[in-house]
């Protein structure tokens, strides 16, 4: 295939474009902020459930508190009766004793269990500090997702409009390539990944960095400025310029 050497040199300008292209989809499936948005989201899930292992806690031990109390209380009540009949007059001696005894054992009761209210209080207390501590943690994780997502959605309007911009130039350049010299450099661009051409600098393909020698540089130094050559090792178009080295 021939070509002329001023279009062959253009696709230098158009391997620069894929070359941009490439980066720009390599910087979107590896983007650290889609990352930092995951790390967030997961941390304010793991505070979400927290949260309502936290206000389960607190709910239990409100009901064993209200339970407790209502213990209490009728507790009280039952001394309060013992202590009315005593006071009354109206009991036997037998009676009286039995109330009296009664009496002491309801103290003891209601001592216990003023006891166990004051030692779920205490609970409750650290219950609190540890709901308010996991609503924190929620809310600044919630914060540091919000940012996040900002960051992440900023990177990939940068890397959209950098998109838009290497393919609107890339297609302009594309335009300026005939047909078959564009088919084969689409063609070589598919089997590297990356480019279907590279220039010749120093004898030196810098598209797979290996150097020519022997017959493969004795071939491109007689084949003529029009001839599309290309690198044996990648199968690249080398574009030859005065830095070839030939």
């Amino acid at each position: 295939m021939k070509a002329d050497p001023a279009e062959q040199r253009r696709l230098l300008e158009l391997a620069a474009e894929d070359v941009a292209l490439t980066q720009l989809a390599h910087r979107r499936r590896t983007l650290p902020e889609e990352k930092a948005v995951e790390a967030a989201a997961e941390a304010e899930r793991s505070f979400a459930v927290e949260v309502v292992r936290a206000e389960t806690q607190v709910r239990d031990l409100d009901r064993e508190q209200t339970r407790l109390e209502a213990d209490v209380e009728t507790v009280r009540q039952r001394e309060d009766r013992d202590q009315r009949l005593i006071d009354s007059g109206s009991v036997s001696v037998k009676d009286i004793t039995g109330l009296q005894h009664e009496l002491e054992s309801l103290k003891r009761r209601q001592g216990d269990l003023e006891d166990q209210v004051l030692e779920l209080m205490e609970r409750r207390e650290t219950a609190d500090a540890t709901l308010q501590a996991a609503r924190d943690g929620q809310q600044q994780a919630a914060a540091d997702l919000e940012r996040a997502t900002q960051l992440r959605d900023d990177a990939l309007a940068d890397i959209a409009d950098g998109t838009g911009r290497h393919e609107a130039a890339r297609t302009a350049l594309a335009g300026q390539v005939t047909a078959p010299l564009l088919s084969l450099y689409d063609r070589v661009r598919t089997q590297t990944g990356t480019t279907g051409a590279a220039l010749l600098q120093q004898r030196q393909c810098q598209g797979c960095r290996l150097e020519l020698f022997g017959k493969e540089l004795a071939a491109v130094r007689a084949a003529d400025p029009a001839e599309v050559v290309r690198c044996e090792n990648c199968g690249r178009i080398l574009v030859r310029t005065a830095e070839s080295g030939l």
